[in-house]
């Protein structure tokens, strides 16, 4: 009975819409607005989907997580990766200029070009004698090195 004179309160809209075509295509739909009040309900907690619900969001983070997790490892391995090939990279150019370092300095340390050199700056040949080898004999036999000696050196100018 509450729900007839609920309904009897209630004044329906009735709503025609007919569709304007050139061909007639059936029947026209009629749609009935009907307002209905639900501010006296009361929610009734349920357990039983509280818990389902927590099962799912449970189940929901721990996906999460694990996608989290593969996503971190995959981009990790990618920046690995580009860490490798720039590191490859700088040791090829190391490896060539240390190439480079050695060619130089083996045309550096060339003799005919010491020679060269030496002769510019007025430099002549060694004559036999001018070299005098001085005796580290007392220094060996002591068995550890020599802080200070009072041993005279000989100065041989050149000429």
């Amino acid at each position: 009975m509450a729900a007839a004179a609920a309904i009897g309160n209630v004044t329906p809209n009735v709503t025609i819409e007919v569709r304007r075509n050139a061909f007639f295509t059936g029947t026209p739909e009629i749609y009935f607005a009907k307002a209905i009040d639900n501010s006296r309900l009361v929610k009734v907690e349920d357990p039983r989907r509280n818990r389902e619900m927590k099962q799912f969001g449970t189940a929901l983070v721990c996906l999460f997580l694990l996608v989290f997790t593969f996503a971190w490892q995959h981009f990790r391995a990618i920046e690995y990766g580009y860490q490798i090939e720039s590191a490859k990279r700088e040791l090829g150019n190391l490896t060539e200029m240390n190439r480079a370092l050695k060619l130089e300095d083996a045309s550096l340390r060339d003799p005919e070009r010491i020679d060269v050199i030496a002769r510019r700056m007025g430099l002549e040949p060694l004559v036999p004698g001018q070299v005098v080898t001085i005796d580290n004999a007392s220094a060996d036999q002591v068995g550890g090195p020599v802080m200070a000696s009072n041993v005279p050196t000989i100065a041989i100018a050149g000429r």
